[in-house]
């Protein structure tokens, strides 16, 4: 299923030359166009500030665009917010439940504050807490709840409602490695249970593993866009690490002798037609090389003479942050500083 333009797939949201720019100038949204099929899991991949917050909270009528269009679930965000808003949930990076009552009673109070009869709402919140994993910890403040644990309330309780699109930004950010799994986990069966999705984060991994379609976005615009497989499959070469020094005792790496040692290497795999980037890293060289299996052997030849030593070395596929790399001249593992967001009008 694609969401792709042009596709047959009816589309749950539509969005045409999107465009944001805050008080002060920055343009934080600039001109993206893009659709989601019915069913299907968009992510956003891309490092912090490069506008996929802002687009998900204009889709979730949190703010209003500067420019352009969007439509959820056939609604305009901005003419028909409140309807919109009746056919959403949004699970937001800042966990919003009421510490001091419990689980259960949190899933009930955004039930009722969804219009949902008593009857509607009592077997729905057990479903929730079922599938969660908190029907033990139902009568638990939420407040005592592990990380993980008020996660998982904070995206039922997005879902109470039976939404049509569910929105996600930056949903496991700061969970520990076995909580962010057993969150994946939950999204893929709500996804296969048929609700929409629309994913922001710049965990590559979490974008490989949930989402069918991926717009790698950076400084407010859709710089790609494909299925994983297929944005891989574009960079069209395998990833060599070469470790060039070893560490010196106190962790640190010899800058002249790094400097020295990545221009020899660079001069002498000069001309070797299969390598198709040289970039200079922390201890030694990255290539992308075509073939890289067949490749590494000479690839070692031409570097073992004049005391030039490979401490190790490392190949690898096509992976999302060298798509981000040929796509933004930058991987996006650098660009994760956190910066402020602005909520304004």
């Amino acid at each position: 299923m694609t969401g792709a333009p042009g596709s047959s797939v009816p589309a749950t949201v539509e969005v045409e030359d999107l465009v944001k720019v805050y008080p002060g100038g920055t343009r934080a949204v600039d001109g993206i166009s893009f659709r989601v099929a019915h069913g299907e899991f968009l992510g956003f991949l891309g490092p912090n500030g490069a506008g996929k917050t802002t687009t998900i909270r204009i889709l979730a009528t949190l703010l209003r665009p500067t420019g352009g269009r969007a439509r959820v679930a056939g609604l305009d965000v901005v003419a028909n917010a409140a309807a919109v808003r009746r056919r959403i949930g949004f699970a937001t990076q800042t966990v919003t439940i009421d510490q001091m009552a419990t689980g259960r009673e949190n899933l009930a109070l955004i039930g009722r504050l969804h219009g949902m009869s008593g009857a509607e709402l009592r077997p729905r919140v057990e479903e929730l807490l079922e599938l969660m994993g908190l029907t033990e910890a139902a009568r638990k403040l939420a407040g005592t709840y592990s990380g993980g644990m008020r996660r998982r309330l904070d995206l039922a309780s997005a879902l109470v409602h039976r939404p049509e699109v569910l929105f996600l930004d930056e949903p496991t950010e700061g969970l520990d490695p076995q909580s962010r799994l057993a969150l994946w986990d939950e999204l893929i069966r709500i996804n296969r249970a048929g609700t929409t999705m629309v994913l922001t984060t710049h965990y590559m991994e979490e974008a490989d593993r949930l989402c069918e379609r991926l717009a790698i976005i950076d400084h407010g615009k859709i710089v790609a866009e494909g299925s994983p497989a297929e944005l891989k499959r574009s960079i069209g070469a395998d990833s060599v690490t070469l470790r060039l020094v070893p560490p010196g005792p106190a962790g640190d790496v010899d800058a002249d002798a790094l400097a020295g040692a990545q221009s020899a290497v660079s001069q002498r795999l000069h001309g070797l037609a299969a390598i198709t980037e040289v970039e200079h890293i922390s201890d030694g060289i990255r290539l992308a090389v075509r073939g890289a299996d067949e490749v590494a052997p000479e690839i070692l030849r031409r570097i073992d003479v004049d005391g030039v030593r490979v401490y190790g070395m490392s190949m690898a596929g096509p992976t999302l942050d060298d798509v981000f790399l040929k796509h933004t001249g930058r991987r996006i593992r650098a660009e994760e500083a956190d910066q402020v967001i602005s909520m304004g009008w």
